[in-house]
C-alpha cells in the first residue's frame, strides 16, 4: 500500500531562484544536516538534472542508509520529478511544482511525495505508524531552509 502527501510552502524568492535551490545538492546536504546527509555518488554538488542521479548517505533512526535517486522528469522552471532508483523503498517518487503566487511577489512551492514501504505486514505498518510523519518533517525541515534563500551553486 502507498503513502502520499502534500507540503505547501510559500517564499517571496522568484520562481527560477527557488526551482534552482531545489535542485541544489549543496542546498539538500546542510538543509538536512541532522540527518548528516551526503552526497556520495552521481552528481555531488551544483545542480542536478534530468537523467542525473545522486546517491546519498544518511542516518536515520539511527541507522546508515543509501539511496540513489534520478532526475525523471523537469520543465524548468515549473516542476521536477525525483525517484528512487536504488534504496530502502519499494518506490519512492517527490514531484517538486513551482509557481508564481498570486501577487507576483513570490513563489508557492509544493511537494508531493508517494512512497511505499518494503513489502510486508511490517513495511505497512511502518508506513502508518511512522514514516509518513518522519518524511513529512525532513520535508517540512528542508522547505523552510530553501525558502530563507540557501544559497544555490
Amino acid at each position: 500500500m502507498a503513502v502520499t502527501f502534500e507540503s505547501t510552502t510559500r517564499t517571496t524568492i522568484g520562481m527560477t531562484e527557488l526551482f534552482d535551490l531545489s535542485r541544489s545538492i549543496d542546498a539538500h546536504r546542510d538543509s538536512m544536516a541532522r540527518s548528516r546527509e551526503e552526497a556520495v555518488g552521481g552528481v555531488t554538488s551544483g545542480l542536478i538534472s534530468l537523467g542525473e542521479e545522486v546517491t546519498w548517505r544518511a542516518w536515520h533512526f539511527g541507522l546508515p542508509i543509501r539511496m540513489t535517486s534520478r532526475i525523471t522528469e523537469m520543465q524548468q522552471p515549473h516542476y521536477f520529478v525525483d525517484e528512487q532508483v536504488r534504496g530502502p523503498f519499494r518506490h519512492f517518487r517527490h514531484v517538486h511544482e513551482f509557481t508564481a503566487d498570486g501577487a507576483g511577489t513570490g513563489t508557492i512551492m509544493v511537494d508531493r511525495i508517494d512512497f511505499a514501504a518494503p513489502c510486508g505486514l511490517l513495511g505497512r505498518l511502518a508506513e502508518k505508524l511512522f514514516l509518513a510523519r518522519y518524511l513529512r518533517q525532513l520535508i517540512e525541515t528542508r522547505n523552510p531552509h530553501l525558502a530563507a534563500g540557501a544559497r544555490a551553486e
